[in-house]
């Protein structure tokens, strides 16, 4: 069994115990307060599912706490020890030893196990919620190869950050740059098929079967040099040679509809019919 199991285990197992320690207080109070164990049990049985959920967040963080080693031992010269490690989760069984010795001579068992539970908690709260914290504190503060070390960190990770997000910026820039290009080189290119699908949005209704399949070919010939992209420029281009040659007619945008499931192009219902004015 690894060393990091092994303390979790026994992390794990100090917290149960804990938590049975203060359940113990807590019991043992209302009682003394007159309350019956009906009313006792009553109010747990309320309460188990906030319980239930607040133990399992601090078992989360415990166990984060145990893995995670604290592997920037320049910055944690003291906590990141195993003797720390070792004396952080046997806090509670120290605690409840030191309760045992407190109460030695104490004939009646409640007040003896109350002593046992009021030194667990006292121990396990001094040593997990103030002398950590300071510790971790005075670490932060204290070594200056501490401080140079996180302040050399962080400033690293705010560098590679950065790298990252100008990354990004300069990849978007060649590809917009690189679609620029591309249109600039498809307009020349594209246009006869424009000429040719402009004719054909105002073929007449003998020929409108003839006018699809060479709509289709010429939409099929657009998907191959330059995928849907390239698809829209063509169309686009078309509709606007519609709008300069016939200002004054109603033009039915046919090519949504013609080269729909051609590659990725799609029927578009908004805009269909387009008022060239």
């Amino acid at each position: 069994m690894s060393k990091d199991r092994i303390l979790k285990l026994i992390h794990l197992a100090g917290t149960a115990w804990f938590i049975l320690c203060v359940g113990y207080i807590l019991v043992f109070t209302l009682r003394q307060a007159g309350f019956h164990w009906w009313v006792i049990f009553s109010l747990s049985g309320h309460s188990v599912l906030i319980v239930f959920l607040l133990i399992s967040l601090y078992l989360f963080a415990i166990f984060r706490g145990v893995t995670r080693s604290q592997a920037i031992e320049i910055e944690h010269p003291l906590t990141s020890t195993n003797y720390y490690t070792v004396l952080y989760i046997t806090t509670p069984f120290l605690g409840g030893l030191a309760g045992c010795l407190g109460m030695i001579g104490v004939s009646a068992i409640k007040q003896f196990l109350l002593g046992v539970a009021l030194g667990t908690l006292g121990a396990t709260f001094l040593a997990w919620v103030i002398v950590d914290s300071v510790t971790a504190l005075l670490e932060m503060l204290l070594p200056a190869a501490s401080r140079k070390h996180r302040a050399e960190r962080l400033a690293q990770a705010k560098a590679e950050r950065e790298k990252r997000q100008k990354d990004r910026e300069r990849l978007l820039a060649e590809v917009l740059a690189k679609e620029k290009s591309e249109r600039r080189g498809w307009q020349e290119m594209l246009k006869p098929q424009a000429e040719k699908l402009a004719e054909l949005l105002t073929t007449n209704r003998a020929n409108f079967r003839k006018a699809e399949r060479e709509a289709v070919d010429i939409g099929v010939d657009a998907w191959q040099i330059g995928g849907l992209s390239c698809m829209r420029q063509l169309r686009d281009m078309a509709m606007d040679l519609c709008k300069k040659k016939y200002q004054d007619s109603m033009i039915v945008d046919y090519v949504s509809s013609w080269w729909d499931g051609i590659g990725s192009w799609r029927n578009q219902p908004i805009g269909e019919n387009i008022e060239l004015s």
